[in-house]
């Protein structure tokens, strides 16, 4: 059975239409997906993640413990920054990608993917280095993402500016927003600037009503996972179970930014050495013929299968047909024309650069 967010009521009354996500009911959309997506764009929109997973990582311990289970290094990362990793098994796969934000010396808070937050912790807790004290507190938080160019001036609105991030990947904690306690963040999962707030469950729906008061002036409003979807599709974000998996390498997914093999030792790092080069790579596709490129569909030079599309979706901004897909090295040059098997019809589309979208492009 799916549980609710602490939202789920206030995305009744705002006539959301409700799916199951990750285990839980949640607004696939309001107006409109592409309304929605180009709100948030060219203004603003608020999306409920609160479904998403935070544990703590305390103590002594807490470093050495970070360095052990996670891809990147954060031996000098400093205090009120937000830093991106990936956490392998021993088999060199993605256990999932999350985020990691630094609050103190022994202070750490992890944000993970809602559908894996179970089995992270479980994992986390098998590997955990001694003098470390690891938690769950998932249940305890609310949290909402604003994003869009106005994003700043509605939370100017609600806060004191000299407590909003000025720096992307950073976050302040103990915010005064509207009386409530926050960690506020400047990240966002939609390549636009925006913040993501978390807060007391008890103070969800006072957060949510206030940036929709604010925010009304700037175009805001309330959008849900197609839009957060195509959005991060056209930001050539990766999605757990679609461009990495417990198979899927991070450095055959593009993620070797967040990836320090020059680091002593982390789970998996054995197994990424013995691997080698990667043979296959993330690339972006945009459609040549007329047709929507999806997920789970065969990638072909001739008559030979070079890979498979891992998210695909029309680009309400671009619009075209956009895809990412994991194919061949060999075959990855940018302006190479692929084959894409849709529905059975054999589709031309072309290797481009990612991301297909940034802000000052």
């Amino acid at each position: 059975m799916e549980l609710k967010t602490p939202l789920y009521d206030v995305h009744v009354r705002e006539k959301g239409k409700i799916v199951p996500f990750a285990g839980y009911l949640l607004p696939v959309q309001y107006e409109g997906v592409i309304a929605e997506h180009l709100a948030v764009r060219k203004q603003a929109g608020l999306f409920d993640v609160s479904h998403m997973g935070e544990i703590t990582i305390k103590g002594p311990g807490a470093l050495a413990t970070l360095n052990h289970l996670l891809t990147n290094d954060f031996t000098r990362m400093s205090t009120g920054k937000v830093r991106y990793s990936v956490m392998c098994n021993e088999n060199g796969g993605c256990v999932d990608d999350l985020l990691v934000y630094k609050f103190g010396e022994e202070d750490y808070f992890l944000v993970v993917n809602a559908s894996n937050r179970h089995k992270d912790f479980e994992h986390m807790k098998k590997n955990i280095l001694p003098d470390t004290e690891i938690e769950d507190i998932s249940d305890t938080l609310a949290q909402v993402a604003l994003q869009g160019p106005n994003s700043r001036e509605i939370m100017k609105k609600v806060m004191k500016e000299e407590d909003i991030p000025e720096k992307y990947y950073t976050a302040k904690r103990n915010v005064d927003i509207g009386g409530m306690d926050c960690i506020i963040s400047y990240t966002g999962y939609t390549g636009e600037a925006g913040y993501e707030i978390y807060t007391a469950n008890e103070n969800a729906e006072k957060m949510w009503d206030l940036l929709r008061e604010n925010g009304k002036e700037f175009g805001l409003i309330p959008c849900g996972l197609g839009a957060r979807d195509t959005l991060r599709l056209e930001a050539s974000m990766p999605l757990y179970g679609h461009e990495m998996d417990e198979v899927i390498s991070p450095l055959e997914t593009g993620l070797d930014f967040g990836v320090k093999m020059d680091k002593e030792e982390f789970i998996g790092k054995q197994a990424l050495l013995d691997r080698g080069e990667p043979k296959i790579c993330r690339v972006g596709l945009t459609i040549l013929d007329r047709g929507v490129l999806r997920e789970h569909q065969d990638v072909y030079i001739g008559d030979e299968k070079i890979g498979h599309t891992t998210s695909g979706t029309f680009s309400p901004l671009l619009k075209t047909s956009i895809a990412m897909a994991l194919i061949d090295r060999k075959y990855s040059a940018l302006d190479t024309v692929v084959e894409v098997d849709v529905r059975g019809r054999r589709l031309k589309a072309k290797i481009v650069e990612m991301p297909f979208y940034t802000r000052n492009r």
